[in-house]
């Protein structure tokens, strides 16, 4: 007899902490258990209970062209079928890093490793050793992973469960990251110069994905561009979403300024745990074996990861697509927010691209402190009527909607409507 979703999740909470392997897919702060997902194609989730949803979470922005798409799944099946781990090179790491370099202006060099947190980590190792210096400067709301140093008012699940920072972290670590405010040079400049030749890095998402979807002011990153030249900082763009998510050399190509050193992931991993660090030759020529600062993995560079990655950018690179899915996009966005002004329910709708997010929030959100303006409760509700109707979101207010390169008219149709009648739910 197949087990429900309610089956799963109380066996599944006897062995695993919480009942997730991430706590962002526990569905906690919209008052629900988490649906269990059988299997996904297109734009389409079918959970075990039989129930099918239009999927906006896709993978958390992973899969820009959709669930299982055949060609990704074929270079899958390629690379399994000549074996699914090495521990050694092979040629695809060669393709993957030469497709990043001449894609992502900011990379000149690259490695690979399995997940975002370790890019992030690794990133911020090899400024510190590049610099000889030790604190970093990141944005409140901004998440970079669960390394230590980035847990102190970070976004996305900790932001979801309003937890500051963590136990677990040393005051060591805690004091050697300087939290700035989103949007506010003023604030980073403080920094700076009360941590005079103290700085080695500033870290930012150039489009906030984590806190909802946060757009950067006007001149707000060409500020931190020339501050971080003014006083030696390494400048990291950490486009784990907005890389190939914003257009194929991600933001720092769209805003047109060049970070020292670039993360990215999901999407280059095309659904399968891959991620990577890069950036100007004279850092990462500090890498182990030429240089003294030791990174290693052993799946860095996997071969499944590696071949669904390089069928996805291969599928991002064709003529058009970003025009044809960014249009779309606007399009769906600037529909969401004026069915909200129809209803009369206070909301702000913050996109770019493909990527946005609808806050029940009473004014504009720029940053930390206007995001958690928020209506949590009022988000809950919204959530739960829009699972009903067959729309998969993500279960926090915090978090990021992405459209897909095959959600369909029918799709986005439907999606609208819902929408509609969830909010006149609220009304």
């Amino acid at each position: 007899m197949q087990k429900t979703s309610t089956d799963l999740f109380a066996q599944a909470q006897q062995f695993i902490p919480g009942g997730v392997n991430s706590p962002v897919r526990a569905f906690r702060s919209v008052g629900l258990d988490p649906r269990y997902i059988d299997r996904a194609r297109g734009s389409r989730l079918l959970d075990v209970d039989g129930r099918e949803y239009i999927d906006f979470v896709c993978s958390w922005g992973a899969l820009i062209a959709g669930h299982a798409h055949p060609q990704v799944v074929e270079a899958i099946k390629a690379a399994a079928e000549r074996g699914t781990s090495f521990g050694a090179c092979c040629e695809l790491e060669v393709r993957m890093a030469e497709m990043l370099a001449g894609m992502v202006p900011g990379i000149e060099k690259v490695r690979m490793v399995s997940s975002g947190t370790e890019a992030t980590m690794s990133a911020v190792r090899l400024a510190r050793a590049y610099t000889s210096r030790e604190k970093i400067i990141k944005f409140s709301g901004c998440y970079h992973g669960h390394a230590d140093g980035f847990l102190s008012k970070a976004g996305s699940g900790a932001m979801t469960y309003g937890i500051p920072g963590t136990p677990g972290v040393t005051r060591a670590a805690a004091a050697d990251t300087l939290v700035a405010a989103y949007n506010n040079p003023d604030d980073v400049r403080r920094l700076v110069s009360d941590n005079l030749d103290q700085v080695a890095a500033v870290i930012v998402e150039p489009v906030a994905g984590n806190m909802g979807v946060v757009l950067p002011a006007e001149d707000f990153l060409q500020g931190l561009r020339s501050l971080c030249d003014r006083h030696g900082i390494v400048l990291i763009f950490d486009e784990i979403i907005t890389g190939f998510r914003l257009g194929p050399g991600g933001a720092q190509k769209r805003f047109g300024i060049m970070p020292d050193l670039t993360t990215l992931g999901k999407i280059i991993g095309g659904g399968l745990p891959a991620a990577a660090f890069g950036g100007k030759s004279d850092i990462m020529d500090m890498l182990a074996p030429v240089g003294p600062v030791y990174q290693a993995g052993t799946l860095s560079g996997n071969p499944l990861a590696l071949s669904a990655g390089l069928a996805t950018l291969e599928l991002v690179r064709e003529p058009g697509f970003y025009q044809r899915l960014d249009a779309r996009a606007d399009i769906f966005f600037k529909e969401l927010l004026n069915i909200g002004k129809e209803t009369g329910i206070s909301a702000v709708l913050n996109s770019m691209a493909s990527m946005g997010c609808l806050f029940f929030a009473p004014g504009p959100v720029c940053d930390y402190g206007t995001a958690v303006l928020a209506d949590t409760a009022r988000y809950a509700v919204y959530f739960k009527a829009m699972l009903d109707r067959g729309i998969y979101l993500a279960p926090s207010q915090f978090e990021a909607m992405f459209v897909s390169a095959v959600h369909s008219d029918e799709d986005l149709s439907k999606t609208l409507e819902a929408h509609r009648e969830a909010l006149r739910g609220l009304s």
